[in-house]
């Protein structure tokens, strides 16, 4: 498996430089656009097709900031296909008693206020997430290891809480 960020000679980040990012991906299209190898011969030709799918591949993925972070996450295997995270339980409760709520809610203004906690949560998170995501890079290995054990906690709780703001936008649509 290709890893993306060698692919594009960079180093593991969370907050990469974009207009850098574009030009190489443009200078790779560039140089692997299949069209030019129309003359050679079909081994040729399709070992270009693989790295110009992976130089596509790579961009979605590295210029999508949520993808970015889950596919670092990924690259630690800090996150898999169904896994279940361990979230502290003082957030659970906390996601619980959102829910509960939101599921008691009957008029517009109640869902109001509880898509402001929800607000709340998010911005929260979000603030945290950046704090761990800027100084990233310069960490030696092992306060990267610990760090991105911190930034899969986050990433988790984030996902939980897209549940509770999709379950509000459903409600929403009852008022």
């Amino acid at each position: 498996m290709i890893n993306y960020f060698e692919f594009y000679d960079i180093p593991e980040s969370f907050n990469l430089d974009e207009a850098a990012l574009k030009k190489k991906f443009y200078a790779l299209s560039k140089q692997y656009h299949p069209d030019f190898y129309a003359g050679e011969d079909e081994a040729k030709q399709q070992e270009i097709l693989e790295i110009s799918t992976i130089n596509n591949k790579a961009y979605q993925t590295l210029s999508n900031p949520a993808k970015r972070l889950e596919y670092i996450l990924k690259q630690h295997d800090l996150v898999s296909e169904g896994a279940k995270p361990q979230l502290p339980s003082d957030f659970l409760m906390e996601m619980m008693d959102l829910n509960e709520r939101l599921m008691e809610a009957d008029d517009a203004e109640k869902l109001a206020e509880i898509r402001a906690e929800t607000l709340v949560v998010e911005d929260d998170l979000n603030t945290q997430l950046q704090a761990l995501t800027t100084d990233y890079e310069s960490l030696n290995d092992t306060a990267k290891n610990d760090r991105l054990n911190h930034i899969a906690d986050i990433y988790f709780r984030q996902k939980y809480l897209l549940r509770i703001k999709d379950s509000l936008n459903t409600f929403a649509s009852r008022f």
